[in-house]
């Protein structure tokens, strides 16, 4: 078919998820379609079986001039903007923008004006569960949804999917899930809403300072105006920078806040209660059809299927999105009801001889494992270890002296996480070992205790993500 790709030679860097739901993207628009990784044929045989057969493959290495000589490139989340192949491609004059901006692109080109819009979730900690939540609730309230990004398929392969199939004109939204690495590369994507949960440092090892990653985030909104909407957290420490820089946008969203601490305009906590406090006025500047609850109407956390301080900011978060998009208030109270929380974020993995053995793998940075601890009240014994992603971890020192009883160290930051924090617990060492891990936390365990892996580092040197060290977490405790 003819389409604003067609004839292109357009090249993704980057073949995984991502890459592949570019690349088969732009083959059914009628580019020429290369994609670029440095990996090797044989490492990425899931990923190369699951392309289009029109599209070239160039691995093991980005071909010399390859980039250069195309009219766009895109590049996968994973893949730094500041790579040298790219900088030349840039200084060459070719546009280089990220799989999100291109789904975003075919979407509005392909279906025009009656595209669905986007709801799109970013923060730190909680995007994953916030995002989940917020589909389910849009579901539960009648409305058609589909789920992507950093969550689900690429964003790439469900704007495919919407293209080649006749249901999309029953799609109000796609509900997505979207990392600073996504945002970086946008160029016109505009979220009818959005969030940023909260900001904690995270991926310094590849912004070396918290401006340029809470620039990132902040990118959500860059083109929003005032009949889209942006929520924030009231509560949290960074929000006033993320309004700064929100500020000097072009254009500015309505702006409202959930909170844990205080009244807000939005949802916030009062007497164990969510309860929320919007003005007509505002609502209707961002569309005639909102179906925000009211003050008189309240959600109970103690009806939640999930449970911890952390998944009540995610809550307000996601019944806030759902409600300024249209979500029945029944809607969202029957979602929270039914909602059972998403595998390695604080999964009960099994109770053994009084012992609760908790999978949090997702608690890949120091900030979401604050949160978990902070909704623990009985004696915790952490795993912890893996990849340090240039990690402030003397941050959990408070945390782990009130609530951890003993900490069970593994992979390569366990010397410096020990550094930060030993001082004020008990530790074991477990080296590269993840199934003495485990067996040192049973040791240490007494009856009314919680064994938590929740690692403040990433996965990388011991497993192939946080869902292979969840699994074999979960695997190796049903063994004990």
């Amino acid at each position: 078919m003819e389409t604003a790709y067609s004839g292109q030679r357009i090249t993704v860097v980057g073949l995984a998820r991502s890459g592949v739901g570019a690349a088969n993207l732009l083959a059914h628009s009628g580019a020429s379609t290369t994609v670029t990784d440095l990996k090797k044929p044989e490492q990425l045989a899931p990923f190369i079986e699951a392309l289009d057969p029109a599209v070239s493959l160039a691995l093991g290495g980005h071909p010399a001039g390859l980039l250069e000589s195309s009219d766009l490139v895109v590049v996968s989340p994973g893949i730094p903007l500041d790579i040298e192949p790219l900088e030349r491609a840039r200084l060459n004059g070719v546009k280089i923008i990220g799989e999100l901006e291109l789904a975003y692109q075919a979407l509005r080109r392909n279906i025009g004006a009656s595209a669905p819009e986007f709801l799109a979730v970013t923060g730190t900690n909680g995007k994953s569960t916030t995002t989940a939540l917020l589909d389910e609730m849009l579901r539960s309230g009648g409305i058609s949804t589909i789920l992507g990004g950093n969550i689900g398929n690429s964003l790439a392969a469900e704007v495919l999917d919407l293209i080649v199939n006749p249901r999309a004109a029953a799609i109000k939204y796609v509900v997505s899930e979207l990392s600073s690495f996504q945002l970086e590369a946008i160029e016109s994507f505009r979220p009818k809403g959005a969030a940023i949960l909260n900001i904690t440092p995270d991926h310094l090892d590849r912004y070396h300072e918290m401006g340029p990653y809470m620039s990132a985030k902040c990118r959500v909104s860059l083109n929003q105006s005032s009949i889209d909407y942006l929520v924030l957290n009231a509560d949290d420490p960074y929000t006033p920078e993320l309004e700064r820089i929100i500020g000097a946008h072009d254009q500015k969203p309505q702006i409202f806040y959930f909170s844990r601490k205080k009244e807000v305009e939005g949802a916030y906590l009062q007497n164990g209660k969510i309860r929320f406090n919007l003005s007509a006025r505002r609502m209707s500047s961002i569309s005639p059809d909102m179906a925000v609850p009211d003050a008189s109407l309240a959600l109970d956390p103690y009806a939640f299927v999930i449970k911890g301080v952390h998944n009540i900011e995610n809550a307000m978060a996601a019944a806030l999105m759902a409600g300024l998009a249209g979500c029945s208030f029944s809607g969202i109270e029957n979602a929270l009801a039914a909602f059972p929380g998403l595998e390695h974020r604080l999964e009960m993995v099994r109770e053994l001889n009084g012992v609760k053995y908790i999978n949090d793998s997702k608690g890949t940075n120091v900030g979401a494992v604050l949160k978990s601890l902070e909704g623990f009240a009985e004696p915790v014994i952490l795993i912890a270890g893996g990849r340090d992603k240039d990690s402030d971890f003397s941050l959990l020192r408070p945390l782990i002296k009130e609530k951890v009883k003993s900490l069970v160290l593994v992979g390569e930051a366990a010397g410096k996480i020990a550094k930060a924090v030993c001082d004020v617990t008990q530790c074991e060492m477990a080296g590269y070992d993840f199934r003495v891990a485990i067996s040192k936390a049973k040791e240490a365990a007494l009856p009314g205790d919680v064994v938590l892996l929740s690692p403040a580092c990433a996965s990388f040197d011991m497993f192939r993500d946080f869902e292979d060290r969840g699994r074999q977490f979960k695997q190796m405790v049903m063994e004990l």
